[in-house]
């Protein structure tokens, strides 16, 4: 059985992570093990959970894990948030990243039909570069953007809906090394920062507000707010830099 860190409901986060397929929370360079303490954490108190930097949001009404996104179409394969938070005006999606940029075989073509849907001229941003992707005029090495884009388009479905925002927090990491202690490529690293800005410029002023955040930003946030400055410190002390 997964330990947790004090104060983490293991029984909902178990039952949250049994509804999402190919998550290894015994895994150490998987970042499922990170979300689960992190924001397993606030699914009993998610009125803790202060907005994110840079985010705008309001205070949250519900945190939830593993949340199956729909698209509106028939026939396809639905993405999965990391964690999904609710406020009264904003659905804010959480896509977690640890070491996933830094290995190979990353997604270059979307399955499914999404140039068949008028998206509305308020994503048209992200209808340019889903593209410029499909073209081959656009690549990143080390951002996974096509499944990132769809959960993005799955995230503006359901905030429609529900008349509320939409934000896409990418949650990311630059490890110095693998947990085997082998040393991550630093120019790795610094290109996986780049394609990331690259891709925020692309679709600034869209609909779905796109949000990079690292990891240690967002640790380091909380650790100033005495409500969470614990929680920060046994994240940190658990999961060292990150």
């Amino acid at each position: 059985m997964t330990s947790f860190l004090p104060g983490v409901p293991a029984e909902a986060v178990h039952a949250a992570f049994d509804r999402s397929p190919g998550s290894d929370l015994d895994s150490p360079d998987s970042s499922a093990a990170l979300v689960a303490n992190t924001f397993g954490w606030f699914l009993t108190r998610p009125r803790l959970l202060q907005p994110f930097p840079g985010v705008p949001m309001g205070l949250p009404e519900l945190v939830e894990l593993g949340v199956g996104m729909q698209l509106p179409m028939r026939g396809v394969r639905h993405p999965r948030l990391d964690a999904l938070v609710t406020t009264p005006t904003t659905l804010v999606g959480i896509a977690s990243t640890r070491y996933q940029p830094f290995r190979p075989a990353k997604a270059t073509a979307f399955t499914e039909a999404f140039d068949a849907r008028d998206w509305g001229p308020g994503m048209a941003r992200y209808g340019n570069l889903r593209k410029a992707l499909t073209a081959g005029r656009q690549t990143f090495r080390h951002l996974d953007a096509v499944p990132l884009m769809k959960q993005i388009y799955a995230l503006r479905t359901q905030a429609v809906k529900q008349a509320r925002g939409a934000v896409l927090v990418y949650l990311h990491a630059a490890p110095t090394h693998w947990s085997s202690g082998k040393p991550v490529d630093p120019k790795a690293i610094n290109r996986h920062q780049a394609e990331v800005a690259d891709f925020a410029r692309a679709v600034k002023g869209d609909d779905v507000t796109f949000v990079p955040l690292r990891w240690a930003e967002l640790l380091a946030h909380w650790a100033r707010q005495p409500a969470l400055a614990a929680h920060a410190t046994a994240l940190t002390g658990w999961f060292g830099a990150l």
